[in-house]
C-alpha cells in the first residue's frame, strides 16, 4: 500500500513515489501519458503528479506546454480526479528563449505563467508551485564541478531583492487562490535559507518543498541540501532517481537502444555518459547480482528509503517501466544489500 505523507509544513499529503511527465509530448503521447496516469492512479494509489510550463524534454518550441495540456485532457475527461491529485508544476528558469525571452524567475513572470499553465491544466488552482531552476549561475545539470561556476560573482544583494518580489507575487496568487503552496527547485542551501528567511521576515509564503536531482550516481545534495530541507521542515522530493534511465543498465555496454534518451539531443548534453558512470553502474549491476534483485529495482528502492526523502519522483517512457518502477516501492534491502551499495558508492562518489 502506498504510504501519504506530509508535504513539509504544509497540510498537504502525497504519495511516497510522484508521478513525473517530462516525456510526455516528445517520447510519449497523449494516449501513452493517459494510460501511465490512469494506472498509476487506479492501481497503484499515486496521488502526486508532477509537471512544468517547459516540458516535454528536451525542451523544445514545438513541445513547450504539450505535458501540461495532456495531464489537462486527462483532468477533463476524468473530472472526479481533480480532487483526488496532488498537481506541481513550475514556473521556467532563466535561459528558454521561447519562454518570455529566456528572462528566466522574475516578478512580472510569475502570474502570466500561473495563468498559461493553469489554461493548459484545464484547473482552478495547482497544488504546488515551483521555481524550476534560480537566476544566478547555479550547480545543477552536472556544474558542480569545481571552476565550473564563479560564485564570486553571484550579487546576493540583487539575488535577495528578486526573491522577496517573487515571494510577494507569490504570496498574491496563493491568495487569489491559484495556488495552495510553493516550492523550489534545482536550488542550493543558500537558497533555500534565504527564501525561507525572507518569507518568515516578510510574513509571505514559505517554500515547502525542494527537487533536486539525486541517484546513486548524483549523491551531492546528501547531506548538505537534504539537511537544509529537513531543518526547515521542507519535502525533499528526488528527480531522476535512475540518472535518466542509466542506473536501468540500458546503456551498459555502449548500447543506446532506439529511441532513449541517450539518442536524443540534450539542452545540455548527455553529461551523464562518462567512463566513471559506466564503471559505477556495473558495479552497482554485480551488487544486484549478488543479492538476486533488478537493478533498476535496487536503484530507486535505495532512494526510496533514504533517511529524508519525501516523495520521489519517477518517469517511464512504457507502462512496463512504470510497473517496475512502482514495484520497487515494496522491494526491501537488507543490511547486507546496504553495505555492499555502500561499497560502490566510495570508489564512485560522483562519477559525472
Amino acid at each position: 500500500m502506498m504510504k501519504k505523507v506530509a508535504l513539509g509544513s504544509s497540510n498537504i499529503q502525497v504519495s511516497q513515489v510522484c508521478l513525473g511527465s517530462m516525456t510526455w509530448g516528445s517520447q510519449n503521447t497523449q494516449e501513452d501519458a493517459f494510460e501511465q496516469l490512469d494506472y498509476a492512479t487506479n492501481e497503484r494509489d499515486i496521488n502526486f503528479i508532477d509537471t512544468a510550463e517547459v516540458y516535454a524534454v528536451p525542451p523544445s518550441k514545438d513541445t513547450q506546454g504539450l505535458t501540461e495540456q495532456y495531464i489537462g485532457n486527462w483532468l477533463a475527461a476524468n473530472p472526479g480526479k481533480r480532487e483526488e491529485v496532488i498537481l506541481a508544476s513550475k514556473i521556467t528558469g532563466i535561459g528558454i528563449k521561447w519562454i518570455r525571452d529566456g528572462e528566466g524567475i522574475v516578478p512580472e513572470a510569475i502570474m502570466p505563467a500561473i495563468e498559461g499553465s493553469l489554461k493548459r491544466l484545464q484547473t482552478d488552482y495547482i497544488d504546488l508551485y515551483q521555481l524550476h531552476w534560480p537566476n544566478r549561475p547555479n550547480p545543477h545539470f552536472s556544474r558542480h564541478w569545481p571552476n565550473d561556476i564563479d560564485v564570486t560573482q553571484i550579487n546576493a544583494p540583487k539575488e535577495q531583492d528578486n526573491m522577496l518580489r517573487v515571494l510577494e507575487e507569490l504570496d498574491k496568487a496563493k491568495k487569489a487562490g491559484k495556488i495552495r503552496e510553493c516550492g523550489l527547485s534545482d536550488e542550493t542551501p543558500w537558497g533555500i535559507s534565504e527564501y525561507r528567511r525572507l518569507a518568515e521576515q516578510h510574513n509571505l509564503p514559505k517554500m515547502v518543498s525542494i527537487q533536486n536531482e539525486f541517484s546513486l550516481l548524483h549523491l551531492k545534495d546528501w547531506p548538505y541540501v537534504i539537511e537544509s530541507a529537513h531543518c526547515h521542515d521542507m519535502a525533499y522530493l528526488p528527480w531522476s532517481p535512475l540518472a535518466g534511465g542509466a542506473l536501468s543498465g540500458k546503456y551498459a555496454n555502449g548500447q543506446k537502444p532506439e529511441g532513449s534518451r541517450w539518442t536524443i539531443i540534450q539542452r545540455n548534453g548527455i553529461f551523464r555518459d562518462t567512463a566513471h558512470s559506466h564503471n559505477a553502474i556495473a558495479a552497482y549491476q554485480a551488487v544486484a547480482d549478488k543479492h538476486k534483485l533488478s537493478l533498476t529495482q535496487m536503484c530507486l528502492a535505495w532512494v526510496y528509503q533514504q533517511a529524508g526523502v519525501t516523495s520521489t519522483i519517477i518517469g517511464a517512457t512504457s507502462l512496463e517501466q512504470l510497473k517496475e518502477d512502482l514495484d520497487a516501492y515494496d522491494v526491501a534491502l537488507g543490511d547486507e544489500v546496504k553495505a555492499d551499495i555502500a561499497g560502490v558508492i566510495k570508489n564512485y562518489p560522483q562519477p559525472f
